[in-house]
């Protein structure tokens, strides 16, 4: 589609509040051999409802659930079709009625999104979303190239069967059209795996400096192993409800105000240039001059469209002005460096080929403007696919509740998955927290969905 009808841009609504109750996840590991997938979702299931203070016991919560939304990226993992049932049966819901939902990376969003229309539109009350996924039962290798089959295997897959080689192209023509220097790059994966440190649940955490970036091994150039997210095993759940139920349950729950999603060619040599889609905070003032350089057409080979037609929809329906000033705390689906600092851009935190500017001026890191994957992100904490975009959900409703640091810093929750708590531990809480967002993105772009939560 290049031109826009009047439906199309139509902006969503729910006929009723939808609010987030509770999260739960487990750790996240590269192999999880003592847990089979069940155990892990049980797990997190749990945590999420006899650990987030609700008012009710686990099991009257579990007496109020009327749907259920399962999220698992892969079958081949498992080796297991229909898993969603055998979860759904060991989590004790059966016979209630359930589906599964798989869009790639944004199958953690898309569920919650699937979720929430189930609660806006009064066919369910109080639902749970559970995610997985089980990488760790196959070669490296060999679950590198099922993830690669989330792109075109008609074309992409000549590349090499590996996403990172598809984003390396994106790397170096964003990198020649924006003038980016690979030390910019850099600093997202420092960021992030930095963060990775404070969190009991990371698989990936580590102090780098620019130098051990660039000098890393290279994966496909000109991304290094230390810019790219880690293959995990793991779960989360959360659990969304209507108003009524939500203030039963918790004196404490977060309004989902919105979330949606955009969606693009699988192929991405298909992706047709179209003018580009306004956010609330640009005008055509904004991009007078930027086509008289290196880039002649958007979105082009890197942008999302996608992520620019997900945070249009939420920005509208959430009443986002300008996302750096409204948002006080950001999840995005850091999958690689080079995605992180495009969907900068795609999501307005700057306009179009400005992207760097974001985390060099310093408004990403904790403390300031707007905190950027305070969880570690993809890089540095997780992405066991089809738990991912529940678990940057978890983190932002902790982050507005004020209760990072109970789920956080307690030394037990450490011990637990045979850490040590670090002795220069930091608390990321971002103080005054009130509204957030997350992005959950899928393939190089394929299915992308934004969400904002924030106290009501």
């Amino acid at each position: 589609m290049i031109r826009f009808g009047p439906g199309n841009l139509r902006i969503p609504k729910f006929e009723r509040p939808v609010y987030v109750v509770a999260g739960g996840m487990t750790d996240f590991r590269k192999k999880y051999p003592e847990k089979n997938t069940c155990e892990l979702v049980t797990e997190a299931t749990r945590m999420a409802f006899e650990e987030n203070d609700l008012k009710v016991s686990a099991e009257e919560l579990r007496r109020e659930v009327n749907w259920c939304v399962y999220s698992q990226f892969a079958d081949h993992f498992g080796d297991q079709l229909l898993a969603a049932s055998k979860v759904h049966d060991y989590l004790g819901f059966d016979p209630l009625g359930n589906i599964e939902v798989k869009t790639g990376g944004a199958t953690g969003g898309s569920s919650v999104l699937a979720a929430a229309q189930a609660v806006a539109s009064g066919y369910a009350s109080c639902v749970p979303v559970v995610g997985w996924e089980r990488m760790d039962e196959v070669p490296t290798k060999v679950g590198n190239s099922y993830i690669a089959s989330a792109a075109c295997k008609d074309f992409e897959s000549e590349l090499g069967w590996m996403y990172a080689a598809y984003y390396a192209l994106m790397a170096q023509r964003y990198q020649y059209e924006n003038e980016v220097p690979r030390e910019t790059l850099a600093k997202i994966a420092i960021k992030n795996h930095g963060y990775a440190r404070f969190s009991p649940y990371s698989q990936n955490p580590g102090e780098y400096t620019v130098e051990d970036v660039l000098n890393n091994d290279i994966v496909s150039d000109p991304l290094s192993v230390l810019e790219c997210c880690v293959m995990s095993v793991g779960a989360a759940t959360l659990v969304l409800a209507d108003e009524e139920t939500a203030y039963r349950l918790s004196d404490n729950p977060m309004k989902l105000s919105a979330i949606c999603g955009g969606t693009h060619t699988l192929r991405t040599a298909d992706r047709r240039n179209m003018p580009i889609l306004l956010l609330p905070n640009e005008t055509e003032e904004t991009y007078k001059e930027y086509f008289n350089g290196r880039r002649h057409e958007w979105p082009g080979f890197s942008s999302f469209l996608a992520s620019r037609m997900a945070a249009y929809l939420a920005y509208n329906m959430a009443g986002i002005h300008d996302p750096v000033e409204d948002f006080d705390i950001l999840e995005t689906h850091d999958a690689f460096t080079i995605s992180d600092i495009q969907t900068y851009e795609d999501i307005g935190l700057r306009p179009y080929g400005r992207g760097r500017e974001f985390i060099e001026s310093g408004e990403a890191y904790h403390g300031a403007k707007l905190p950027t994957n305070m969880s570690g992100g993809l890089i540095g904490s997780m992405h066991a696919v089809g738990a991912t975009g529940i678990f940057q959900i978890i983190e932002l409703l902790w982050q507005l509740q004020g209760k990072w640091d109970k789920y956080h810093a307690d030394p037990e929750i450490w011990t637990k998955y045979g850490k040590k708590k670090p002795d220069d531990f930091k608390s990321l809480q971002v103080d005054g927290c009130k509204k957030g967002c997350a992005i959950s993105h899928a393939g190089t772009g394929s299915h992308v969905t934004c969400a904002v939560l924030e106290k009501p």
